[in-house]
């Protein structure tokens, strides 16, 4: 009679799992990403970069005319269509319009936003002689300020510090820099890092918490300054990861 096999080794009870890959990040080709600001310069630029990388893009504008015809000068299979169908159609919600209406666009769209995926990246900044400086909102920053008006959506923040310049000028292969990325859950923010590595030379990179995204937005204040005296245009670019 044959023996019956021996048990498997039981695997010790303080074996740890193997750490997760920080590169290993999920595939987000098949999401729709609408650009609420998606007409201005920083929406218009990210909506062609993530298109011309094989995103499915539309971008919104508080006019579905205005959208319409910027999508059509993009190309690539953008579409345009007014704010709110931009976001109920959009499984993730970039949000590039100006600081001075991000408020009110944001409370605007309260219903078609809740439970989706809203990435803010939304500089807070004001001008005089001097050149560009940092506002803090009353929440922290813009990013706060999108998640406290919009409790049922999952905000993260992220692309700030992209050149306009360089995301709308189609003889730019790539784009050499970092997205840092911010947000409360690990998940969505490396959709978005995903979403980042998407446009060739970027990297998407988890920065910290939305308590963190003042001093991100506020970098670009640096940012112009460096621009302007180098007359350059300048991103970031973190070491050593």
């Amino acid at each position: 009679m044959t023996s019956p096999a021996a048990p498997e080794p039981a695997a010790p009870q303080n074996q740890k799992a193997a750490k997760k890959d920080p590169w290993d990040l999920p595939d987000v080709s098949g999401l729709v990403v609408g650009v609420l600001g998606g007409t201005g310069d920083q929406g218009r630029g990210l909506a062609y970069r993530l298109a011309r990388a094989g995103q499915k893009v539309i971008i919104g504008s508080r006019a579905a005319e205005r959208a319409e015809q910027a999508a059509a000068e993009i190309g690539h299979g953008v579409e345009g269509a007014e704010n709110a169908e931009c976001a109920r159609r959009a499984d993730v919600v970039i949000i590039a319009v100006p600081w001075e209406g991000h408020a009110k666009t944001v409370e605007a769209l309260r219903e078609e936003l809740r439970g989706k995926l809203v990435v803010d990246c939304v500089n807070p900044l004001g001008f005089d002689k001097k050149g560009a400086y940092a506002l803090k909102p009353e929440e922290g920053s813009a990013a706060e300020q999108a998640a406290a008006l919009l409790p049922e959506s999952r905000v993260t923040a992220a692309f700030h510090h992209l050149s306009a310049v360089l995301l709308s000028d189609p003889g730019v292969e790539e784009i050499e820099t970092d997205v840092m990325v911010l947000g409360e859950v690990r998940a969505d923010c490396e959709i978005v890092q995903a979403l980042a590595a998407r446009i060739p030379g970027m990297r998407g990179v988890f920065a910290g918490r939305l308590r963190n995204a003042h001093q991100v937005e506020s970098l670009v204040a640096n940012l112009i300054s460096v621009n302007r005296r180098y007359k350059a245009h300048a991103g970031v670019r973190l070491t050593d990861i």
